[in-house]
């Protein structure tokens, strides 16, 4: 099996958050990968800069994809957390990937179109992503495209019960926009414990961004022993 991070550009007026970025020109939005979604609330957690936030929220008022949002956290330095609620208009790209067998390890704006960082299993899964994308009239572009010989070796640095935990979540549905199935579901399907299952899945995630988007040079845990 050969593993692979693809990253492309997406582009359509549906998308969550398009019509505000478009509104706000100096933000920079950027999903919050370790959040942890509740099915029954609907709330999704992005990291935001803007230099005006007054600005940035009289956009999100104003966009058809979002039905209600919180400014949760704010920082000193022209950043916060914000948690959104969509509508039934908006158009949510993560549960393509998932149907195409991916998982999204960075998804960030670039003016109103978004780049996204995606792991998939084999490079085939590329062409289920370009077909749901046009059935969807989602316009994507390819950036570019990295191999790996198995995300569980030790090129990627995940463990063997970190892939199959990853994996295991993936085909459960975990990463969908909402989520089909609950952490305590995974831990159920994993035969562990549900704080067993959030640390397996949160040190995974931790490593394929490590591996996938930093040099090594960056990399702070090259000389870490992996962990379970």
């Amino acid at each position: 099996m050969t593993d692979i991070k693809a990253t492309v550009r997406i582009m359509h007026p549906d998308i969550v958050l398009t019509e505000t970025v478009a509104h706000d020109q100096s933000s920079k939005v950027r999903s919050v990968s370790d959040a942890g979604t509740d099915p029954s609330s609907g709330k999704f957690f992005y990291h935001v800069e803007s230099s005006d936030f007054l600005q940035f929220e009289d956009g999100l008022r104003n966009d058809h994809t979002i039905s209600d949002f919180d400014r949760v956290i704010e920082t000193r330095d022209e950043k916060a957390i914000y948690s959104f609620e969509y509508t039934d208009e908006a158009k949510i790209f993560s549960p393509i990937i998932s149907k195409a067998n991916g998982v999204i390890l960075d998804m960030e704006n670039e003016g109103n179109a978004w780049i996204i960082t995606v792991w998939m299993p084999e490079r085939a899964n590329l062409a289920n992503l370009w077909d749901a994308a046009q059935r969807n009239d989602i316009d994507i572009e390819l950036l570019r495209v990295n191999e790996y010989h198995s995300l569980g070796s030790t090129d990627a640095g995940l463990t063997d019960s970190q892939r199959e935990a990853l994996l295991v979540a993936c085909q459960a549905g975990y990463f969908e926009e909402p989520r089909d199935v609950t952490l305590s579901e995974v831990a159920g399907d994993l035969d562990i414990s549900q704080p067993a299952a959030s640390g397996l899945l949160r040190r995974g995630i931790k490593r394929l961004i490590v591996s996938s988007l930093l040099d090594d040079s960056e990399n702070p845990e090259q000389s870490a022993p992996p962990d379970d």
